[in-house]
């Protein structure tokens, strides 16, 4: 079996595929490269952003924790602590002194905070704030806050959020009443609020300050929600210095940023969609995919123009050379491509024209050489048939079988008035079995020990067959197959329709054939005729396969144990009827 080739059509649409998948290929594989390397950069560069953004913030709370150091060594703050009392004028005016370099000391940082110096021996406290200006000292028992520490400050009179830090001079004192002078440092949170609003501004996050045991300091834009479910998902694992992790939230993916402040303790939070980090590269690529998904509707549009204007007209000639060889010199090319293969499809339609009806010429005298040798053989019936069935006449005559010579005329004469009829050579299976009935009749009254059957359905008696079909089989059942016979023959007659065709079975019980003469016997059948084969099973053969076409004609087999079936194959008259022949 020769392989299928590709069509025109196939090949320039593989071409076309060949051409866009190694181009997607490779751009997949780079952009999910290219993303990958361009994702680490981004996460790193968040990272870095926020390691930088939190150093800032550590620097200016640093340069805060350092008035109280730069404070204490100012001559008049030292003349001060040193000094007795401080009602008298001289006392009041070193005060007015301090709070001046408190004052001056304060606006010299970006942020707005409140420098304080607590006196517990002179049970004053100074401050830059006006509002604890010249209170009394704090507590004696109240510890020094080292360490920045968040707390409310309502001095003012309303709350505010605060960061605080002291220093004891001497620095060994953990309480106020062991200090001679207690320098505080304290910053609202909104300083940071503020920073967290700049950098949000710049960067694309929501980022906000938190530690587990304090409530957060956020931007003046934060979500409420999306802040407490990052802060609950990161509070379920240990956190370092710094560092990232990927959150899955309401359904998406995203990139947490975390750095730790040195001065606070604290941890500066940042989270962005991952989605936002590389939306760059995506939009890259929907353009890219959208640029080969329009090539790729350029080239459907090619390749249906291409099946429309070349394929089809190509399949549509193909398919009538294909019928032409099938024998069907009837079928046209009907499709019009409005291009050059019009001119094409028209000069075969010409050819096969001009071919059916050179063939129909040669089939019809085909047609006629077989029905001159048909009425030919049907005048030329053995002899010796007709000479012992007279003397089978005679014989009953002498002897007073008076009905014995009746059957026997009655059956012949219905016998030769059918094989007479030259002028119609169409019959019917109905018209077949009953003169093979009497041609059965006659040979059963001459040898007197041969039995027949038949069993065809009624379906099958108005099925056309050509006359003389039957009896030339069931001839030679007799004359090769049961007339040998010591004890007698029979022979059956069966009908069956199946599919779209009919089956009439001649079976006998005779000697029947080898298997290497059964082979012989059925390659002979299509080829020209010779003695061995004998003319009458030869003629029915050709001429069922001549009017019925392939699968039609005779079929030989062994019989159930002995003899030998030979089976009449043809197509039924409906589906001669729809394959358009009358």
């Amino acid at each position: 079996m020769m392989p299928r080739r590709l069509s025109i059509f196939n090949k320039i649409a593989l071409t076309i595929v060949l051409l866009l998948v190694p181009v997607l290929l490779l751009y997949g594989y780079s952009n999910r490269i290219a993303t990958g390397v361009v994702e680490s950069q981004m996460r790193s560069s968040n990272l870095s952003k926020l390691i930088f953004f939190m150093d800032q913030l550590d620097g200016t709370m640093e340069n805060l924790s350092m008035f109280p150091v730069i404070l204490s060594d100012d001559p008049h703050i030292r003349d001060f602590m040193s000094s007795g009392t401080s009602e008298t004028e001289s006392g009041l005016k070193a005060q007015a002194r301090v709070t001046e370099k408190l004052s001056l000391q304060s606006v010299s940082s970006p942020w707005s905070n409140d420098l304080t110096f607590s006196f517990p021996g002179k049970h004053l406290v100074l401050s830059s704030n006006i509002y604890l200006n010249g209170s009394r000292a704090w507590s004696p028992d109240r510890k020094i806050q080292i360490n920045w520490a968040y707390e409310q400050d309502s001095s003012r009179g309303y709350p505010i959020r605060t960061f605080v830090r002291e220093t004891g001079v001497p620095a060994a004192a953990a309480k106020v009443g062991e200090a001679d002078a207690v320098f505080q440092v304290r910053f609202p949170v909104q300083n940071i609020s503020d920073m967290l609003d700049v950098y949000k501004k710049e960067n694309r996050g929501d980022p906000f300050l938190f530690h587990p045991d304090t409530e957060l300091v956020h931007n003046s834009t934060y979500v409420e929600v999306a802040s407490a479910d990052v802060i609950q998902e990161l509070g379920n694992g240990a956190l370092g210095q710094n560092g990232q992790q990927n959150l899955k939230m309401d359904g998406q993916t995203y990139l947490v940023s975390y750095v730790k402040s040195r001065q606070l303790g604290w941890y500066l939070v940042d989270y962005v969609p991952v989605e936002r980090i590389v939306s760059p590269i995506i939009k890259a690529r929907n353009w890219f995919y959208g640029s080969i998904g329009f090539l790729i509707l350029l080239g459907l549009l090619a390749s249906v123009l291409l099946y429309r204007n070349v394929q089809i007209p190509l399949s549509s000639m193909i398919a009538g050379v294909k019928r032409m060889k099938s024998g069907d010199l009837s079928w046209r090319i009907g499709y019009k491509a409005n291009n050059e293969f019009d001119e094409l499809i028209r000069h075969h339609n010409e050819m096969a024209g001009q071919i059916q009806n050179l063939i129909e010429d040669v089939y019809t005298e085909k047609l006629r050489s077989r029905e001159a040798t048909l009425k030919q053989l049907q005048s030329q019936i053995n002899p010796h048939f007709l000479y012992n069935s007279l003397f089978f006449i005679i014989n009953s005559a002498a002897m007073d079988d008076r009905e014995g010579v009746i059957s026997m005329s009655e059956n012949l004469a219905e016998f030769y008035r059918y094989t007479t009829k030259v002028d119609n050579q169409q019959s019917t299976v109905g018209e077949e079995l009953e003169f093979v009935r009497h041609y059965l009749n006659i040979h059963t009254l001459r040898m007197g020990r041969l039995t027949f059957d038949m069993e065809v359905p009624d379906a099958m008696l108005n099925e056309p067959l050509p006359r003389l079909t039957l009896q030339p089989i069931v001839e030679n059942a007799i004359v090769h197959g049961v007339e040998g016979r010591v004890g007698g023959g029979r022979i059956v007659i069966t009908g069956r329709q199946e599919g779209p065709y009919n089956y009439l079975e001649v079976a006998d019980n005779g000697a029947g054939m080898t298997s290497e003469a059964l082979l012989r016997l059925k390659s002979q059948l299509d080829e020209k005729m010779t003695d061995e084969i004998g003319c009458g099973t030869w003629n029915v053969h050709q001429r069922l396969r001549g009017r019925f076409g392939e699968g039609s004609g005779l079929h030989f087999r062994h019989g159930d144990g002995e003899g030998l079936v030979v089976t009449v194959t043809w197509l039924k008259l409906e589906y001669r009827l729809e394959g358009g022949e009358a």
